[in-house]
């Protein structure tokens, strides 16, 4: 009987700064080349279970500890994190937090050198690494930080493979991609598994991406235990992972609101596998036909406006904004979307006065605001970055959500009151007198989202709001900006996110290589494939839902669906 690579047996462990177990009672086994998903709210344990299979608990992150964990069959508490990284190649979600070496060449190459691997027999085993993951010779020279999103995880994950690893352990590998590159990682990881016969364990919220490439198992965590462990197919004939607070893929949920009793015989786990029948199809289509309704309109009262808007940085000959030109009326939520280095962040820049244009101008309540500084735009415009730790300043999670009330000299007693209501709607309270050193990348994004929207502007412009964000705190976040948008204030979402696409944004502006290449609402950009695949979006499930059921407008579709579940969530 072929044994586990990974076994935990009755574990239990409690960090030491801590009053209760982080993980109550594990036992699990993963068998050699088994591909693993683990999913799970935030805080359910999912990353300290992966510390504890690379290594970094017991040796980095002290606690109580009783049970056992094996890792190909030794206990880990009797290796030590150097060798366990010889047998275990960890990814994180914050690839930047991972380089080492100024060129990629180095950077894979970090470990062979450790182990004074001679150079003529390093770069062999560097340029097949980077082979393995599609990056090839042509950026073994480059910087990482010149690299895109998806390049850098390729460079992470070389970095590990170049040791030859048993197991590969990705922490949220999808967070940070933009649609159509997670895809080619889901595929990557996938051809990676079957080339080498290595054991992959995935952490990810965004399930239905990750599901793009089956898992042989579904692992769910909730309040440091395992509630679930099952095949895919299982998993979603019931409805463990709503219960659990976790977003079902949109397919699944479209066939159990018309009514569709899912099973097993359904090949659920992939849209591409779905087995329906007639009986199955008539219910969709009766729910849709039922549940449709009319759009409504907007206010129609101008915020913004972008016009002729151009923009070239320094050293660089191609714009990377050309001729933009758009408005934004008051009280809409807009999603700015398109590949990496499309323009979105560059747009943010510009209209926040980070930059200034070449050429065009910015209107605010049809004032020229283009030369006015960053200090007068920022009492309109509030922007929230896309990394938390370039924004944060302060030392304790309060001080930080404050801070900006008090620059502007608002009372102590105000400022606590608005700091405690804030820190409530972006689920932070409980940690509220933390440290942000003790946050992790996910909490510390609400964190700085918490701090510019306790300033309530006429417009918050955020850069990938919900990335690293469990369905629970996505779901607060958002709802949250849509009351402030039911106030008048104007959101605009630059976001790889297609459910929030869908969900909340009725509007997308669609960026490709500097220029606005749509303006339509998010239902038809995402079942549209040809204009999806030139904005690096795929489309959704939806789409192909519809398809499958013979429905002729799947946009309609889609934007039936969207409305339901909008319906759901307030009758709730």
């Amino acid at each position: 009987m072929q044994k586990p690579i990974i076994l935990f047996k009755d574990f239990t462990f409690q960090y030491h700064a801590q009053a209760e177990p982080s993980l109550y009672d594990i036992n699990l086994a993963i068998y050699p080349g088994e591909k693993i998903l683990i999913a799970g709210p935030s805080g359910s344990g999912k990353s300290t279970l992966a510390n504890c299979i690379n290594g970094l608990i017991p040796f980095n992150y002290r606690g109580s500890i009783t049970g056992h964990v094996e890792v190909n069959s030794v206990e880990t508490s009797k290796q030590n994190v150097f060798e366990l990284s010889k047998i275990v190649g960890t990814v994180l979600q914050d690839t930047d937090g991972q380089f080492v070496g100024l060129t990629t060449g180095e950077d894979i190459a970090f470990s062979l050198e450790n182990n004074c691997v001679p150079k003529d027999e390093m770069l062999p085993l560097v340029k097949s690494a980077a082979n393995l993951t599609g990056m090839g010779d042509a950026f073994l020279d480059a910087s990482p930080f010149d690299l895109s999103g998806g390049q850098k995880q390729r460079v992470s994950m070389s970095g590990v493979l170049v040791e030859d690893v048993q197991i590969l352990l990705f922490d949220e590998p999808l967070a940070s991609l933009d649609p159509a590159t997670g895809k080619l990682a889901v595929e990557l990881i996938d051809k990676i598994k079957k080339d080498t016969d290595t054991t992959v364990v995935i952490i990810e919220h965004r399930i239905e991406d990750v599901l793009f490439r089956a898992v042989d198992r579904v692992i769910v965590m909730q309040d440091g235990r395992i509630v679930a462990d099952s095949p895919t197919d299982e998993l979603l004939s019931t409805d463990f992972l709503r219960d659990t607070g976790l977003r079902e893929p949109l397919y699944v949920a479209a066939m159990k609101y018309a009514g569709v009793k899912i099973t097993p015989a359904h090949h659920s786990s992939q849209i591409d596998t779905l087995r329906l029948q007639e009986g199955d199809k008539s219910s969709i289509n009766q729910w849709y036909n039922e549940s449709a309704k009319t759009t409504k309109q907007s206010s129609e009262t101008e915020l913004i406006r972008i016009q002729d808007l151009s923009f070239t940085y320094e050293a660089r000959d191609t714009p990377a904004l050309s001729g933009v030109n758009f408005t934004i009326d008051e009280g809409e939520m807009t999603a700015i979307v398109g590949t990496n280095g499309a323009g979105k962040s560059t747009l943010a820049k510009l209209i926040c006065g980070f930059e200034t244009p070449s050429s065009g101008s910015i209107s605010l309540r049809k004032k020229d605001i283009t030369e006015n500084s960053i200090a007068s735009r920022a009492e309109h415009i509030g922007y929230v970055m896309q990394n938390p730790n370039q924004m944060i300043c302060k030392p304790f999670i309060s001080e930080e959500v404050g801070l900006g009330l008090f620059n502007r000299g608002v009372s102590e007693n105000e400022i606590n009151e608005r700091v405690e209501a804030t820190l409530e709607i972006c689920g932070l309270r409980q940690f509220r007198k933390w440290p942000i050193s003790a946050l992790s990348y996910g909490q510390k994004k609400r964190v700085t989202i918490a701090s510019v929207l306790i300033l309530e502007p006429d417009i918050i412009i955020l850069d990938e709001p919900t990335a690293g964000q469990d369905y629970r705190h996505y779901t607060e976040i958002m709802e949250f900006l849509r009351t402030l948008q039911k106030r008048g204030i104007t959101v605009l979402l630059i976001t790889h996110d297609m459910h929030l696409m869908l969900e909340y944004a009725p509007r997308a502006l669609v960026f490709s290589e500097g220029k606005l290449l749509a303006d339509m609402s998010s239902s038809e950009l995402l079942c549209n494939p040809e204009l999806s695949e030139k904005a690096s979006l795929k489309e959704t499930s939806l789409f192909h839902l519809a398809e499958k059921c013979n429905i002729a407008d799947p946009a309609a579709f889609t934007k039936c669906f969207v409305d339901f579940e909008e319906r759901t969530r307030n009758n709730a």
